[in-house]
């Protein structure tokens, strides 16, 4: 398997599937995708992966038809997305991505965090290049070769395919996401969840202590209401 395997396997396992969380999130990207869109789902096709991933943690029908009422009142701020870049302790990289409707808000807050717990606020593209932009789709494995359907999908730029429990994984450069949700959608193949991701080119392995060192600024970032995304380049176990 390749790394977008390793990486789901590893994230898996912590705390980014949080409900509470997610709801706020999932909220967030519904705004976003209307504002940019429009409120129809048959007509935006941000806001129709937008409520699949509702869909997939579960967030109640009416929450999604609220928060799409809501974007839709033109008294309604914007939200802006925003990507943050530093050092934890120990030399790990850690990529932030926001969506925020208060800039100066945002940067205290997470500039504040990298100064508690000892890490340090880079510039824009500091850390960056050091991961890779993709997106990915949980499809219904029913019915479906994968085999077959990775020599379909070759040609839209799919760089990988696995199947594990949850159903069959797709990973690509970001870039083609328009492209693979264009061809699932006319092949009628039922996509469950789909996003984006920055996978890390390489990770870094650290001590107990120092993990916990990391762990300690990423719990407060992650904790954040602005926070949608956080990475880094910690080997995990």
């Amino acid at each position: 398997m390749g790394r977008a395997f390793e990486f789901r396997k590893a994230r898996k396992m912590k705390r980014w599937s949080a409900m509470s969380k997610a709801f706020t999130r999932i909220g967030k990207d519904i705004v976003m995708a209307v504002k940019e869109g429009g409120p129809d789902p048959d007509a935006n096709s941000r806001l129709r992966a937008v409520i699949q991933n509702a869909k997939a943690v579960n967030m109640p029908k009416e929450n999604v038809e609220r928060a799409i009422k809501r974007a839709s009142d033109k008294s309604l701020g914007d939200f802006k997305e925003v990507l943050f870049e530093g050092y934890a302790p120990h030399g790990i990289a850690i990529l932030i991505e926001t969506a925020t409707d208060n800039n100066t808000r945002t940067v205290a807050n997470i500039r504040s965090y990298f100064n508690k717990c000892d890490g340090s606020l880079g510039t824009s593209g500091s850390v960056s290049f050091m991961f890779d932009h993709t997106c990915n789709f949980r499809i219904n494995p029913e019915g479906l070769d994968i085999e077959e359907l990775e020599l379909e999908l070759i040609d839209h730029g799919v760089d990988e395919i696995f199947e594990d429990e949850d159903g069959i994984m797709i990973y690509a450069p970001f870039e083609s996401f328009g492209a693979i949700q264009t061809y699932l959608e006319e092949n009628k193949i039922e996509i469950l969840s789909s996003g984006f991701e920055r996978i890390p080119q390489v990770t870094k392995k650290l001590s107990e202590d120092q993990v916990g060192d990391v762990e300690k600024l990423l719990e407060k970032i992650e904790e954040d209401d602005d926070v949608q995304n956080v990475y880094h380049t910690m080997e995990e176990s």
